[in-house]
């Protein structure tokens, strides 16, 4: 077997070279919900992860950085606390606008909106 000799990069998605970006735009051309499966978690020699794809054109074979955020605690905690915020204030704005029990509606009797004539003239 030939052992491949063209050139490896590392690029983030940012900073494509233009032929780099056609070649990712034909292997996904629906944008980043396509390479969700193809991304790879890497460790740099520090310890800090990325995630990346690979894409191959004749020149060199180009892993390319995608920015990925993950989740940590704190952030679901965030996001937690201010969505039943949310659904505190909604549920509080509910009932101060709410009326009074045994307070019938103001179109409680809908016969008073029907008529004879289905928009057709009776001619």
């Amino acid at each position: 077997m030939a052992q491949d000799t063209r050139k490896r990069h590392v690029v983030s998605y940012e900073n494509m070279a233009p032929a780099v970006a056609e070649a990712f735009a034909q292997k996904y051309p629906g944008g980043f919900n396509d390479y969700l499966q193809d991304l790879t978690k890497y460790t740099k020699p520090d310890g800090t992860p990325f995630y990346a794809v690979t894409i191959d054109i004749p020149d060199g074979i180009y892993l390319v950085k995608i920015n990925v955020k993950i989740d940590d605690a704190e952030d679901i905690e965030r996001w937690l606390e201010s969505e039943e915020a949310a659904e505190n204030e909604q549920v509080a704005g509910q009932s101060a606008d709410a009326e009074p029990e045994g307070t019938p509606l103001p179109d409680d009797n809908i016969a008073q909106y029907s008529s004879d004539d289905d928009g057709a003239d009776a001619d």
